[in-house]
């Protein structure tokens, strides 16, 4: 998806989560792409960090801000180790720069054979979502969304993301390297990337800003929209 360009703007790139698509930042897309070009590149095409930081690469221009939540942000840590010189500026949202722990490697393969077997909506709506969102809130309508978008990008998607989510990298040495205005954002009640993963990254990034939302989990994006687009907003102005 790509927003019609706005001359001067810095473009930015928008990279998705695992089983998620542009929608996942419809409200930032909404704020943002007025004032300059914005683009949600497709995350489903590859089974390795690497091969996925390398299609990012292959059509993004040739200097852009990058923003991305969850395995798109480890797939944003990928693509400023391949070409740090092409990335203006790095956003990090509810994200983890560690390889797999070995008990969460142990889970996917299960739910492949799940997806494979054509359970996939079991397996989004069961063991996925009920972890994205705030301890204690209730917010059907991203439940729903969240379900829309895995079963629009299909069972093979997922088993690729899978694949290349168990087999990443750790990136803490990479993220060492960083050196451009780097915001480093997540939700308050994220169970999956908690906060201190994040405050990992701030220690690790030495140009980097740490924004905890408040009232959010795993999808401030859609969770808190304003705060989180607020955020976004001054990292590109700043």
């Amino acid at each position: 998806m790509t927003e019609t360009p706005t001359d001067g703007a810095l473009p930015l790139l928008l990279l998705p989560g695992m089983m998620c698509d542009a929608r996942l930042f419809a409200p930032q897309i909404a704020a943002l792409a007025p004032d300059r070009p914005v683009t949600v590149p497709d995350l489903t095409g590859q089974d390795t960090m690497a091969a996925l930081a390398a299609a990012v690469l292959a059509t993004a221009p040739e200097r852009f801000a990058l923003a991305g939540l969850s395995m798109g942000g480890i797939v944003a840590m990928e693509v400023i180790r391949q070409a740090p010189g092409r990335v203006a500026r790095l956003a990090l949202l509810d994200t983890n720069p560690r390889a797999e722990l070995p008990e969460v490697q142990a889970r996917r393969a299960p739910q492949i054979a799940r997806a494979r077997a054509g359970q996939l909506a079991e397996v989004i709506r069961g063991e996925m979502v009920p972890n994205y969102l705030a301890e204690g809130t209730d917010r059907p309508e991203i439940r729903a969304l969240c379900l829309e978008m895995a079963l629009d990008l299909g069972a093979d998607a997922f088993i690729r993301q899978s694949v290349a989510l168990r087999d990443r990298p750790d990136q803490q040495e990479s993220l060492r390297a960083v050196a451009v205005p780097t915001l480093i954002l997540c939700g308050r009640e994220d169970r999956l990337c908690p906060v201190e993963r994040h405050e990992l990254m701030h220690a690790l990034i030495p140009r980097s800003r740490l924004t905890i939302i408040e009232g959010a989990g795993h999808l401030p994006t859609l969770e808190t929209p304003d705060a989180t687009t607020a955020a976004l907003t001054r990292w590109l102005e700043d």
